[in-house]
């Protein structure tokens, strides 16, 4: 890599699989960070075939893939066969940080236990994302963003309106939200070793990160509070915050305050809901909140979005159009804040969604494709030390393909 940033020549061992680990991998190499993605042999990492099973969107690009996996090199080494050992070892001792999310008892086979990893390379940074935590009954369970993140913490219990089952949502959602918080236990480990010249062992779950998000709700039932009903769009607890229609069908978020309720009744043109003594307080605002909701309803259908987004800027009222995801993907503020940027190397992918930490006046390395499937073994191991004939040895025994690279998957 020939941009310098902030992490150009920090060294990262990606052992893990899916998306939160390998995002959080991602977010370093954007960095400059020279990450190292090891996979199984076979069909690899599973990720790479995530973004054909539905409802993933279909595209002739691996999308998925590349977005979680942009700017690594790529190595296809079994973990499983003892030949393997020597080669985890070494890139460990070369590694800084070390990312893993193999379940525990299964990483230890596998060497990649913190222990053993440690014991190579004290200096270490370890970190692993599970799906429920190190301690307790279901510590050992395998867990997905859609089971721990979203079900098992409250968020998807209260993400629906009232009447409605349960539904399935964006999944991947809760692993990328993990990523960050994958990614700033990382940097808050290499602070300390800054500091300490200690490694660390560091990490969450996917089931942390879910409480984190649904945190409002779960720290207002440990204070005991009454919670409200699930939403109704007709009767919500709170009108101002609810999505309403428009005449052309367009949707949109409203999501004022009570001091912008003046500002709200000039833009809808009841002036006298400023005086109305139904939402003089909180008490009677709550005890009405039908009413006003029946009364914006009516009044947002009658006019088209671009009317309500011109009005309720003039007000400085809080909303937003409720895109779908093609639209925010043609959305132009996106690219004028490099939401989304360029990726190199793909065919059929011009774009790819960057991560969401920025450091002003520090860039990031442009975009490039993920590795093929062991793209970058013979490089790696030659780099690790390993001569033509222990890599030949390597092969002979399994532990690395035969021809050194495994059939491209992109």
């Amino acid at each position: 890599m020939t941009t310098e940033s902030v992490f150009t020549g920090l060294k990262v061992l990606d052992a893990s699989t899916f998306i939160a680990g390998p995002a959080a991998a991602a977010i370093l190499s954007d960095f400059g960070a020279d990450v190292i993605k090891v996979e199984p042999p076979g069909a690899g990492d599973p990720q790479r075939r995530l973004g054909s099973v539905p409802p993933s969107p279909q595209a002739e690009a691996n999308y998925s893939w590349h977005l979680a996996n942009r700017n690594k090199r790529g190595m296809v080494v079994d973990l499983k066969k003892p030949e393997s050992v020597e080669v985890l070892k070494r890139l460990v001792e070369w590694a800084d940080v070390v990312i893993t999310n193999f379940p525990h008892g299964t990483r230890e086979k596998l060497h990649l236990g913190y222990e053993e990893v440690s014991g190579w390379n004290p200096k270490v940074v370890y970190a692993d994302i599970t799906g429920f935590g190190d301690a307790g009954a279901d510590a050992r369970q395998p867990g997905f963003d859609l089971t721990a993140y979203w079900s098992r913490s409250g968020l998807l219990a209260s993400t629906r309106d009232a009447g409605a089952p349960p539904t399935v949502p964006i999944w991947g959602s809760g692993d990328y939200g993990s990523a960050i918080a994958i990614y700033a236990a990382i940097v808050t480990a290499l602070y300390h070793r800054e500091l300490t010249g200690q490694g660390a062992d560091v990490g969450t779950s996917l089931l942390a990160v879910g409480t984190w998000a649904t945190g409002t709700l779960v720290a207002g039932a440990l204070a005991h509070g009454t919670p409200f009903e699930l939403h109704d769009r007709k009767a919500p607890a709170n009108p101002l915050s609810n999505p309403y229609q428009c005449a052309d069908g367009e949707w949109f978020m409203l999501a004022a305050s009570v001091p912008q309720l003046r500002g709200l009744a000039r833009a809808v043109g009841h002036h006298d809901l400023i005086e109305d003594p139904r939402f003089a307080d909180l008490a009677s605002f709550v005890k009405n909140s039908a009413v006003l909701a029946e009364i914006l309803d009516t009044d947002f259908r009658s006019r088209p979005f671009a009317h309500w987004k011109d009005v309720l800027t003039r007000e400085r009222v809080t909303f937003s159009l409720i895109q779908t995801p093609e639209e925010a993907a043609r959305d132009p503020q996106l690219r004028a804040n490099d939401i989304v940027v360029p990726i190199e190397g793909v065919t059929g992918l011009e774009y790819t969604v960057n991560s969401p930490v920025t450091l002003r006046g520090i860039p990031k390395v442009p975009a490039k494709r993920g590795p093929d499937l062991g793209e970058h073994n013979d490089e790696i191991l030659a780099g690790l030390g390993f001569g033509p004939a222990e890599i030949s040895e390597l092969r002979a025994r399994g532990a690395i393909p035969d021809d050194g690279k495994e059939a491209a998957v992109s």
